[in-house]
């Protein structure tokens, strides 16, 4: 498709990047989900189950290495030490040849670097909440993370909201009704 674009939505964990990506998928059909390849176990319980290929491409550390070494990923990263995440080549190619826009759901590095190999063929947005607080909330409502983990991924929030004025737009997830009509409205200016 040589007309396809890319949406990349990144945030720091628990902004709701991925409420609003399943929003715009389930009401979009120009859009295809780029799955991402990764190192961690999968998530399970009641409201959090995760396949694979569904969810992401769940790979062991010497899978995710080989396919580095073989040049398969546009972008990757080790998010936490050991927990490598990714974007396949082979992905962004599957969901053009399905004549569809690939939309990413990735943490903000692999946004940026996203943007930096697509260029204007790509539309980064940020997603973040009002507050720190907010967002430490959300993450303890998931019941999905230890208290180690939680605290992880806040000291790695502060990083990450250092990156928002390198993508094209902020949404500011306070509201979420708000929030998904922008994100329509914006995908909707970028791919027509």
């Amino acid at each position: 498709m040589d007309t396809g674009k890319l949406i990349i939505f990144s945030a720091p964990s628990g902004s709701g990047k991925t409420t609003i990506v399943r929003h715009l998928l389930d009401t979009d059909p120009r859009l295809g989900f780029s799955i991402s390849a990764c190192t961690r176990t999968k998530r399970t319980g009641a409201n959090s189950a995760e396949a694979h290929g569904k969810d992401y491409y769940f790979l062991s550390r010497e899978e995710f290495k080989q396919k580095i070494d073989d040049g398969e990923f546009v972008e990757y990263e080790e998010v936490y030490p050991g927990a490598y995440y990714g974007t396949l080549r082979a992905e962004v190619e599957r969901i053009w040849s399905l004549g569809k826009h690939v939309v990413f759901d990735v943490d903000v590095k692999g946004g940026l670097k996203l943007k930096k190999a697509f260029g204007d063929r790509a539309l980064a947005v940020f997603v973040k909440v009002p507050s720190i607080e907010i967002l430490e909330q959300r993450l303890r409502d998931r019941s999905t993370d230890s208290e180690e983990s939680i605290q992880s991924r806040l000291f790695k929030v502060k990083f990450e909201m250092g990156f928002e004025k390198e993508f094209d737009v902020t949404i500011v997830n306070d509201n979420l009704d708000a929030s998904l009509k922008k994100a329509e409205i914006l995908v909707n200016n970028f791919i027509r």
